[in-house]
């Protein structure tokens, strides 16, 4: 899927730094870390994906911000409503994982907790380091992902394809 219309859609709303803590690089993170956990466990790929640039796309801050995800739950709704590349079976999965993923959930779909474990795998970007307890996967509470994650976070690695394409979206919008 070309997420390149649905990234300037969200651009054309987004309130915050696109560099911020909860910006770009975080965003694909959550996308490199989710497509690793869904080759290892499973899960869909399309929801997985659309997660990774929803979740955190109606933020009002780079802090305590209750109803966030929500909000990204009814934007995926307006924007992927008519979409034929998604069908109202991923989307309905998509606004659970928005409107759910900081409310601590571990049980559910897979698609569901792999969204909110490739989400968790990025908190030690803010200095919080994941708590096994509240990770939903074995891939996730995997050792070697999540040192990988960690590190990925901590040096606020930035994925190739945010360089290349979804910087320079914002940047235009």
């Amino acid at each position: 899927m070309d997420l390149t219309p649905l990234l300037s859609q969200i651009a054309s709303q987004y309130q915050l730094r696109p560099d911020g803590a909860h910006g770009l690089s975080h965003w694909g993170r959550v996308l490199e870390n989710g497509l690793k956990l869904a080759e290892i466990e499973g899960g869909d790929i399309t929801v997985i994906t659309l997660f990774a640039i929803f979740h955190d796309a109606c933020r009002h801050n780079q802090s305590f911000d209750p109803g966030h995800g929500n909000r990204g739950a009814n934007l995926a709704g307006h924007l992927l409503g008519d979409n034929p590349q998604v069908s109202a079976d991923q989307l309905d999965l998509l606004k659970t994982a928005c409107s759910q993923h900081t409310d601590g959930k571990t049980d559910g779909d897979l698609t569901l907790r792999i969204c909110w474990d490739s989400d968790r795998l990025d908190l030690a970007r803010v200095g919080i380091f994941p708590d096994i307890r509240y990770l939903c996967t074995d891939a996730a509470k995997d050792s070697l992902i999540i040192d990988w994650a960690n590190t990925r976070a901590q040096t606020n690695h930035t994925p190739y394809f945010v360089l290349d394409n979804w910087n320079k979206i914002f940047i235009n919008s």
